[in-house]
């Protein structure tokens, strides 16, 4: 009963919002609809919904290291990259019998969470900050995506696997798991999008426990003011360096997702509008809780998307647009204002409400007359 209690404590913390019992049934409500989705719906928006979840843990990555730890990061899609290149390499090599694709998903995973600790630790412990882990982590996304994006010659292979430059990587094996009787699962359509989901489900309350627990509140504290959480004896590299390379492996994740998802990756998924877009996703809603985070996310996504079939110009200048408009008025994220105001929203609902009445009844008495 005890560990029950420390259980609901951290998913209901002080560091993210939705801790009362409202939040927790709609929560459910949403999360029994995603459930039925796929016996209702067609086969592309299926897809469509699991290409979106892709990209949620990315997201939420950055929550942990820009929201909660205070390091403006355009690393994300370095190490989604990174991910998912490597996985379309092992992947290629081994084959897609035996469970070697899932094997090849934590291997991809290892590798971001290893670059993100040599980077994080020279970054960190070299007291680098501000603006400057901004431009770090950009300088490496962008040598890493020019880098790949002049290997289509033959010999930029390894293995099996060809890199194939600004081509992309093709014909990648999907994830898939061994089955009884020598059969295997493949991870597509609502395989993958249940994947998905259920990762997501297992990320976003694992992140929740993570920044509600005596480690979350220690890192806001060094967001807020680092020189006095050291202070207070704090190691505030360590907690940053742990942030940062749990964000990063989370944006590995949404490579290796995302590689599996199309079969296919290109240096584009790396190039500089793409390093930009998880700041947008995170800003819109809300970087600093992971809930705002993640409809945020999912709100610019379907927007973007919407507005592509359109133009991919006017998409960037509308998405732009947005996030010009978030820092200049809401900078703490749309959700967010919506969820520290919402008593102020709903009084001015229901003034005007009754201004409407005062108007009516007089206007009633009026006509009597």
């Amino acid at each position: 009963m005890t560990g029950m209690r420390a259980f609901l404590s951290l998913l209901n913390g002080p560091q993210t919002f939705g801790n009362g019992r409202g939040f927790w049934t709609a929560a459910l409500v949403v999360l029994v609809a995603a459930l039925l989705f796929p016996m209702v719906g067609d086969g592309y928006s299926v897809g469509n919904f699991a290409y979106f979840g892709v990209w949620v843990f990315m997201a939420l990555g950055l929550s942990l290291i820009w929201g909660y730890g205070g390091m403006l990061s355009f690393g994300q899609t370095a190490f989604f990259g990174l991910a998912g290149y490597s996985y379309g390499v092992m992947a290629i090599n081994w084959g897609a019998n035996y469970g070697f694709p899932i094997l090849a998903l934590f291997c991809a995973l290892v590798i971001a969470a290893l670059l993100a600790l040599v980077l994080g630790y020279f970054m960190i412990y070299g007291r680098i900050t501000g603006v400057f882990v901004g431009i770090v982590t950009l300088s490496v996304t962008l040598t890493f995506a020019t880098f790949v994006n002049q290997t289509a010659g033959p010999e930029w292979r390894i293995g099996r696997a060809r890199l194939n430059g600004y081509n992309g990587m093709v014909r990648i094996p999907s994830l898939s798991i061994p089955w009884f009787d020598g059969d295997k699962i493949t991870f597509k359509g609502p395989a993958l999008y249940y994947l998905v989901l259920g990762l997501l489900v297992l990320c976003y309350l694992g992140l929740r426990m993570l920044v509600n627990s005596r480690f979350g509140n220690v890192l806001v504290a060094i967001r807020e003011n680092p020189e006095r959480a050291e202070l207070l004896g704090y190691d505030i590299r360590r907690y940053q360096l742990v942030a940062f390379i749990v964000g990063s492996t989370l944006a590995g994740l949404s490579g290796v997702l995302y590689t599996a998802w199309g079969q296919f990756i290109s240096p584009a998924a790396m190039a500089l509008p793409a390093a930009a877009m998880p700041i947008i996703w995170v800003a819109v809603g809300g970087r600093k809780d992971l809930t705002a985070t993640l409809i945020g996310t999912l709100f610019v996504l379907w927007l973007f998307q919407t507005l592509i079939v359109i133009s991919q110009q006017y998409a960037l200048i509308v998405i732009g647009a947005l996030l010009l408009v978030t820092i200049l008025f809401m900078p703490g994220g749309y959700i967010v204002w919506v969820v520290e105001n919402r008593d102020a929203i709903f009084n001015w609902r229901r003034r005007r409400a009754e201004r409407s009445a005062q108007l009516r009844a007089t206007a009633s008495d009026g006509a009597a007359e």
